[in-house]
């Protein structure tokens, strides 16, 4: 992360993830939201999910409050929803579990 200020990340999270922090919250309620993506260290849910309990949590703070720690993640959130659009499946996506798990991220393809 050295090479990017946090003024970098920031920006480039805010135009990444497009969906609010009760989208975020909604959808993680969803079963859909459950069903996808990798566990890790025995945990219940996925790490996409947690990562979008993260995004709520950051995109609810002041920019002045945000530590070290959110920027590091922010960071891993640009990088996931970079890497897994420029990876979008042909045809319909709207009921993928592609679909489902950039959303866990924060990001929502169907929308404009």
């Amino acid at each position: 992360m050295a090479d990017k200020t946090h003024d970098d990340i920031y920006t480039k999270f805010y135009d990444a993830v497009n969906m609010q922090p009760q989208e975020i919250e909604d959808w993680l309620d969803t079963d859909e939201a459950k069903s996808v993506g990798q566990t890790k260290d025995g945990a219940s849910e996925s790490v996409g999910y947690q990562s979008g309990e993260k995004i709520i949590k950051i995109k609810r703070k002041k920019k002045a409050d945000l530590t070290d720690g959110d920027y590091d993640h922010m960071n891993k959130v640009i990088g996931y929803i970079n890497r897994h659009t420029a990876q979008r499946p042909d045809g319909d996506v709207s009921e993928t579990d592609w679909t489902y798990s950039l959303k866990n991220w924060g990001y929502d393809p169907g929308k404009k």
